[in-house]
Protein backbone atom coordinates (compact mmCIF):
# COMPACT_ATOMS: atom_id res chain seq x y z
CA UNK A 1 0.00 0.00 0.00
CA UNK A 2 0.84 3.54 -0.77
CA UNK A 3 0.58 6.34 1.86
CA UNK A 4 0.47 9.67 0.95
CA UNK A 5 2.40 12.14 2.75
CA UNK A 6 2.38 15.93 3.53
CA UNK A 7 5.18 18.38 3.65
CA UNK A 8 4.88 22.22 4.47
CA UNK A 9 7.77 24.48 3.97
CA UNK A 10 6.81 28.05 5.55
CA UNK A 11 8.73 31.29 5.08
CA UNK A 12 9.75 32.55 8.39
CA UNK A 13 13.74 32.17 8.55
CA UNK A 14 16.49 29.44 7.67
CA UNK A 15 16.15 25.90 8.21
CA UNK A 16 16.44 22.32 6.98
CA UNK A 17 13.76 20.02 5.97
CA UNK A 18 12.85 16.58 8.32
CA UNK A 19 10.05 14.63 9.33
CA UNK A 20 6.69 16.54 8.63
CA UNK A 21 8.17 19.43 7.28
CA UNK A 22 8.40 23.08 8.26
CA UNK A 23 11.14 24.43 5.79
CA UNK A 24 11.65 28.28 6.47
CA UNK A 25 12.45 30.54 3.72
CA UNK A 26 11.90 34.53 4.08
CA UNK A 27 8.87 36.22 2.93
CA UNK A 28 7.74 36.70 -0.72
CA UNK A 29 5.75 39.92 0.51
CA UNK A 30 5.95 43.01 -1.37
CA UNK A 31 9.30 45.09 0.30
CA UNK A 32 6.63 48.39 0.51
CA UNK A 33 4.84 46.33 3.24
CA UNK A 34 5.32 47.50 7.08
CA UNK A 35 4.73 43.98 7.78
CA UNK A 36 5.96 40.64 6.20
CA UNK A 37 3.51 38.39 4.77
CA UNK A 38 4.14 34.59 5.50
CA UNK A 39 3.89 32.33 2.56
CA UNK A 40 3.84 28.53 2.78
CA UNK A 41 4.42 26.08 0.48
CA UNK A 42 2.30 22.56 1.47
CA UNK A 43 2.94 19.35 -0.54
CA UNK A 44 1.55 16.31 -0.36
CA UNK A 45 2.20 13.11 -3.01
CA UNK A 46 2.13 9.26 -2.79
CA UNK A 47 6.13 9.48 -2.88
CA UNK A 48 7.29 10.83 0.41
CA UNK A 49 10.97 12.16 -0.68
CA UNK A 50 9.17 14.08 -3.56
CA UNK A 51 6.68 15.69 -1.49
CA UNK A 52 9.40 16.78 0.86
CA UNK A 53 12.20 18.07 -1.76
CA UNK A 54 8.92 20.19 -3.51
CA UNK A 55 8.23 22.07 -0.38
CA UNK A 56 11.72 22.68 0.20
CA UNK A 57 12.30 23.50 -3.22
CA UNK A 58 9.51 25.40 -4.02
CA UNK A 59 10.05 27.69 -0.84
CA UNK A 60 13.44 28.29 -2.07
CA UNK A 61 12.19 29.37 -5.33
CA UNK A 62 10.28 32.26 -3.45
CA UNK A 63 12.38 33.20 -1.18
CA UNK A 64 13.78 36.21 -2.99
CA UNK A 65 11.17 37.10 -4.96
CA UNK A 66 9.57 40.80 -3.91
CA UNK A 67 6.15 40.34 -5.10
CA UNK A 68 2.84 38.27 -3.66
CA UNK A 69 2.70 35.00 -5.52
CA UNK A 70 0.41 32.23 -5.02
CA UNK A 71 0.33 28.90 -6.70
CA UNK A 72 -1.52 25.07 -6.69
CA UNK A 73 -0.13 22.36 -8.35
CA UNK A 74 -1.21 18.83 -9.21
CA UNK A 75 0.24 15.55 -10.85
CA UNK A 76 -2.06 12.65 -11.27
CA UNK A 77 0.86 10.21 -12.28
CA UNK A 78 2.66 10.48 -8.65
CA UNK A 79 -0.18 11.47 -6.53
CA UNK A 80 0.87 14.92 -5.72
CA UNK A 81 -0.31 18.14 -4.59
CA UNK A 82 1.17 21.71 -3.83
CA UNK A 83 -0.45 24.71 -3.11
CA UNK A 84 0.67 28.24 -1.57
CA UNK A 85 -1.78 31.13 -0.85
CA UNK A 86 -3.70 29.37 -3.14
CA UNK A 87 -7.29 30.90 -1.60
CA UNK A 88 -6.49 34.55 -1.91
CA UNK A 89 -7.96 36.43 -4.38
CA UNK A 90 -6.13 38.14 -7.41
CA UNK A 91 -7.63 40.46 -10.27
CA UNK A 92 -7.71 37.76 -13.14
CA UNK A 93 -6.64 39.71 -16.11
CA UNK A 94 -6.78 37.53 -18.70
CA UNK A 95 -6.95 33.78 -16.86
CA UNK A 96 -10.71 34.59 -16.48
CA UNK A 97 -11.25 33.92 -20.58
CA UNK A 98 -11.01 29.65 -19.46
CA UNK A 99 -13.84 30.77 -16.91
CA UNK A 100 -15.60 32.32 -19.82
CA UNK A 101 -15.00 29.33 -22.08
CA UNK A 102 -15.88 26.72 -19.77
CA UNK A 103 -19.01 28.54 -19.06
CA UNK A 104 -19.70 28.66 -22.96
CA UNK A 105 -19.32 24.92 -23.11
CA UNK A 106 -21.46 23.95 -20.10
CA UNK A 107 -24.24 26.47 -21.30
CA UNK A 108 -23.80 24.65 -24.49
CA UNK A 109 -23.49 21.03 -23.77
CA UNK A 110 -20.02 21.39 -25.50
CA UNK A 111 -21.61 21.99 -29.24
CA UNK A 112 -20.73 25.58 -30.42
CA UNK A 113 -22.32 27.20 -33.17
CA UNK A 114 -19.74 28.41 -36.10
CA UNK A 115 -19.99 32.16 -34.79
CA UNK A 116 -19.76 30.90 -30.89
CA UNK A 117 -16.31 28.68 -32.26
CA UNK A 118 -14.65 31.45 -33.70
CA UNK A 119 -14.87 33.94 -30.65
CA UNK A 120 -13.75 31.18 -27.97
CA UNK A 121 -10.94 30.64 -30.46
CA UNK A 122 -9.85 34.15 -30.96
CA UNK A 123 -10.58 34.39 -27.25
CA UNK A 124 -8.23 31.98 -26.24
CA UNK A 125 -5.65 31.81 -28.70
CA UNK A 126 -5.64 35.32 -29.47
CA UNK A 127 -6.79 36.27 -25.91
CA UNK A 128 -9.15 38.77 -27.78
CA UNK A 129 -10.65 40.85 -25.67
CA UNK A 130 -13.62 41.88 -27.78
CA UNK A 131 -14.18 37.83 -28.26
CA UNK A 132 -13.75 37.63 -24.67
CA UNK A 133 -16.55 40.35 -23.76
CA UNK A 134 -19.48 38.96 -26.57
CA UNK A 135 -19.27 36.19 -24.99
CA UNK A 136 -19.60 37.32 -21.47
CA UNK A 137 -22.40 39.29 -22.30
CA UNK A 138 -23.85 36.42 -24.54
CA UNK A 139 -23.93 34.29 -20.89
CA UNK A 140 -25.10 37.51 -18.85
CA UNK A 141 -28.22 39.17 -17.63
CA UNK A 142 -29.08 42.15 -19.75
CA UNK A 143 -31.48 44.10 -17.96
CA UNK A 144 -29.54 46.68 -17.72
CA UNK A 145 -26.88 46.66 -20.28
CA UNK A 146 -24.40 49.29 -18.95
CA UNK A 147 -23.90 46.19 -16.08
CA UNK A 148 -23.92 42.67 -17.56
CA UNK A 149 -24.69 40.04 -15.09
CA UNK A 150 -22.84 36.68 -15.73
CA UNK A 151 -25.43 34.60 -14.05
CA UNK A 152 -25.10 31.31 -16.60
CA UNK A 153 -20.98 32.09 -15.87
CA UNK A 154 -21.54 32.02 -12.05
CA UNK A 155 -24.08 29.04 -12.79
CA UNK A 156 -20.63 26.76 -15.02
CA UNK A 157 -18.86 28.37 -11.26
CA UNK A 158 -21.24 26.65 -8.82
CA UNK A 159 -21.42 23.26 -10.63
CA UNK A 160 -17.55 23.14 -10.58
CA UNK A 161 -17.17 23.96 -7.08
CA UNK A 162 -14.96 27.14 -7.31
CA UNK A 163 -16.76 28.61 -4.86
CA UNK A 164 -13.84 31.27 -3.98
CA UNK A 165 -14.12 32.88 -7.41
CA UNK A 166 -16.04 36.18 -7.84
CA UNK A 167 -17.05 37.83 -10.73
CA UNK A 168 -17.76 41.67 -11.23
CA UNK A 169 -21.37 42.56 -11.80
CA UNK A 170 -20.74 45.17 -13.69
CA UNK A 171 -18.85 43.31 -16.91
CA UNK A 172 -15.18 44.08 -16.27
CA UNK A 173 -14.39 40.42 -17.02
CA UNK A 174 -10.91 41.26 -15.97
CA UNK A 175 -11.44 42.16 -12.67
CA UNK A 176 -13.16 38.61 -11.71
CA UNK A 177 -11.70 37.67 -8.73
CA UNK A 178 -9.83 34.32 -8.93
CA UNK A 179 -7.32 32.12 -6.70
CA UNK A 180 -5.22 29.88 -7.87
CA UNK A 181 -6.87 26.58 -6.07
CA UNK A 182 -10.31 27.71 -8.27
CA UNK A 183 -8.24 27.88 -11.50
CA UNK A 184 -6.36 24.54 -10.93
CA UNK A 185 -9.83 22.61 -10.51
CA UNK A 186 -10.74 24.14 -13.93
CA UNK A 187 -7.68 22.37 -15.18
CA UNK A 188 -8.18 19.69 -14.07
CA UNK A 189 -11.87 19.78 -15.25
CA UNK A 190 -10.12 20.96 -18.55
CA UNK A 191 -8.29 17.89 -18.81
CA UNK A 192 -9.56 14.85 -16.63
CA UNK A 193 -12.09 11.79 -17.33
CA UNK A 194 -14.95 13.12 -15.13
CA UNK A 195 -18.20 13.75 -17.07
CA UNK A 196 -19.75 15.92 -14.16
CA UNK A 197 -18.94 19.06 -15.67
CA UNK A 198 -18.16 19.31 -18.60
CA UNK A 199 -18.41 16.25 -21.52
CA UNK A 200 -15.54 14.69 -23.29
CA UNK A 201 -15.85 16.61 -26.52
CA UNK A 202 -16.09 20.13 -24.46
CA UNK A 203 -13.37 18.94 -22.27
CA UNK A 204 -11.11 18.45 -25.19
CA UNK A 205 -12.09 21.30 -27.33
CA UNK A 206 -11.02 23.73 -24.51
CA UNK A 207 -7.75 21.61 -24.40
CA UNK A 208 -7.04 22.01 -28.17
CA UNK A 209 -7.36 25.72 -28.10
CA UNK A 210 -5.19 26.43 -24.74
CA UNK A 211 -2.84 23.82 -27.05
CA UNK A 212 -2.78 26.32 -29.54
CA UNK A 213 -2.37 29.95 -27.90
CA UNK A 214 0.17 32.00 -29.70
CA UNK A 215 4.09 31.54 -29.19
CA UNK A 216 4.61 34.97 -27.96
CA UNK A 217 1.97 33.94 -24.72
CA UNK A 218 3.07 30.48 -24.21
CA UNK A 219 5.57 31.59 -21.26
CA UNK A 220 5.03 31.14 -17.66
CA UNK A 221 3.23 27.91 -16.15
CA UNK A 222 4.88 26.13 -18.78
CA UNK A 223 8.44 26.34 -18.28
CA UNK A 224 10.34 23.26 -17.70
CA UNK A 225 7.73 21.06 -18.89
CA UNK A 226 8.54 17.79 -20.89
CA UNK A 227 9.11 18.29 -24.39
CA UNK A 228 7.08 15.27 -25.06
CA UNK A 229 4.60 16.61 -22.94
CA UNK A 230 1.21 18.39 -24.44
CA UNK A 231 1.06 22.02 -23.38
CA UNK A 232 -2.19 23.54 -22.97
CA UNK A 233 -2.18 27.10 -21.58
CA UNK A 234 -3.57 30.81 -20.78
CA UNK A 235 -1.97 33.32 -19.04
CA UNK A 236 -3.43 36.72 -18.19
CA UNK A 237 -1.23 40.58 -17.22
CA UNK A 238 -2.61 44.02 -16.73
CA UNK A 239 -1.74 47.12 -14.62
CA UNK A 240 -3.75 48.29 -11.80
CA UNK A 241 -4.19 49.76 -8.33
CA UNK A 242 -6.88 48.57 -6.19
CA UNK A 243 -6.63 51.13 -3.47
CA UNK A 244 -3.61 52.91 -3.36
CA UNK A 245 -4.49 55.61 -0.97
CA UNK A 246 -5.27 52.64 1.34
CA UNK A 247 -1.90 50.01 0.39
CA UNK A 248 1.19 52.60 -0.40
CA UNK A 249 2.66 49.88 -2.14
CA UNK A 250 -0.42 49.24 -4.89
CA UNK A 251 0.63 52.12 -6.94
CA UNK A 252 -0.24 50.65 -10.66
CA UNK A 253 1.56 47.60 -10.58
CA UNK A 254 1.32 44.87 -12.83
CA UNK A 255 -0.46 41.36 -12.30
CA UNK A 256 0.98 38.71 -14.00
CA UNK A 257 -1.04 35.00 -14.27
CA UNK A 258 -0.41 32.01 -15.54
CA UNK A 259 -2.18 28.92 -15.66
CA UNK A 260 -1.27 25.25 -17.66
CA UNK A 261 -1.68 21.76 -18.01
CA UNK A 262 0.53 18.92 -19.53
CA UNK A 263 -1.36 15.33 -20.80
CA UNK A 264 -0.39 12.96 -23.13
CA UNK A 265 2.96 10.37 -22.95
CA UNK A 266 1.89 9.66 -19.11
CA UNK A 267 1.67 12.98 -17.82
CA UNK A 268 -1.32 14.68 -16.03
CA UNK A 269 -0.13 17.99 -14.51
CA UNK A 270 -1.62 21.35 -13.90
CA UNK A 271 -0.14 24.66 -12.89
CA UNK A 272 -1.53 27.74 -11.58
CA UNK A 273 0.57 30.70 -10.39
CA UNK A 274 -1.12 34.18 -9.54
CA UNK A 275 1.30 37.42 -8.95
CA UNK A 276 0.53 41.07 -8.22
CA UNK A 277 2.51 44.06 -6.96
CA UNK A 278 5.56 43.45 -9.43
CA UNK A 279 7.11 46.49 -9.19
CA UNK A 280 8.21 49.14 -11.76
CA UNK A 281 10.86 51.29 -9.92
CA UNK A 282 10.56 55.30 -10.56
CA UNK A 283 11.88 56.18 -13.90
CA UNK A 284 12.54 52.64 -15.58
CA UNK A 285 10.30 51.53 -18.50
CA UNK A 286 7.45 49.63 -18.21
CA UNK A 287 8.20 45.99 -19.08
CA UNK A 288 10.89 45.12 -16.22
CA UNK A 289 7.65 44.72 -13.72
CA UNK A 290 5.71 42.77 -16.25
CA UNK A 291 8.88 40.45 -16.89
CA UNK A 292 9.59 39.99 -12.90
CA UNK A 293 6.29 38.84 -12.97
CA UNK A 294 6.98 36.21 -15.14
CA UNK A 295 10.23 36.00 -14.12
CA UNK A 296 8.57 34.61 -10.87
CA UNK A 297 6.02 32.04 -12.07
CA UNK A 298 8.91 30.98 -14.07
CA UNK A 299 10.87 29.99 -11.57
CA UNK A 300 8.41 28.26 -9.82
CA UNK A 301 7.26 26.06 -12.81
CA UNK A 302 11.09 24.72 -13.26
CA UNK A 303 11.90 24.34 -10.09
CA UNK A 304 8.41 22.36 -9.86
CA UNK A 305 9.13 20.09 -13.08
CA UNK A 306 12.85 19.41 -12.44
CA UNK A 307 11.65 17.76 -8.92
CA UNK A 308 8.79 15.91 -10.91
CA UNK A 309 10.03 14.70 -13.86
CA UNK A 310 13.99 15.16 -13.25
CA UNK A 311 14.71 12.15 -15.96
CA UNK A 312 12.63 14.42 -19.03
CA UNK A 313 14.42 16.87 -21.15
CA UNK A 314 12.58 20.43 -20.46
CA UNK A 315 12.13 23.86 -22.22
CA UNK A 316 12.18 27.53 -21.50
CA UNK A 317 9.90 29.40 -23.61
CA UNK A 318 10.72 32.39 -25.16
CA UNK A 319 9.55 35.91 -23.39
CA UNK A 320 8.60 38.08 -25.77
CA UNK A 321 8.79 41.99 -25.53
CA UNK A 322 5.86 43.46 -23.29
CA UNK A 323 2.42 43.15 -24.84
CA UNK A 324 0.78 46.30 -27.18
CA UNK A 325 -3.01 45.47 -26.20
CA UNK A 326 -4.52 47.46 -23.69
CA UNK A 327 -5.05 45.97 -19.97
CA UNK A 328 -8.10 43.28 -20.20
CA UNK A 329 -9.91 44.95 -17.28
CA UNK A 330 -11.64 47.46 -19.34
CA UNK A 331 -13.39 44.00 -20.69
Amino acid sequence: MRWASTFTAAAIGAGAVAGTVTAATPSVAAPQRTQAATSTVHCTSQDQALAKKLSSDISKALADRKSMASLSFYDRPTGTTCASDAAKKYDSASVAKTIILGALLYQKGGTLTEAEDALARKMITDSDNASATELWQQLSDLKDPAKPNPVRIQEFLDKAGMDNTVLDKEGSWGLTQVTAGDQEKLLRIFSGGDDSVLGSKARSYALELMNHVRSTQRWGATAGAPLDSLVHVKNGWMQRSQSPDVEPFDRGDWKVNSMAALTENGYGSGLVVLTENNRVPEGHPANEGWDYGIETIETISRTIYRDVSPDAEGYVPSRPALPAPKPPAAG
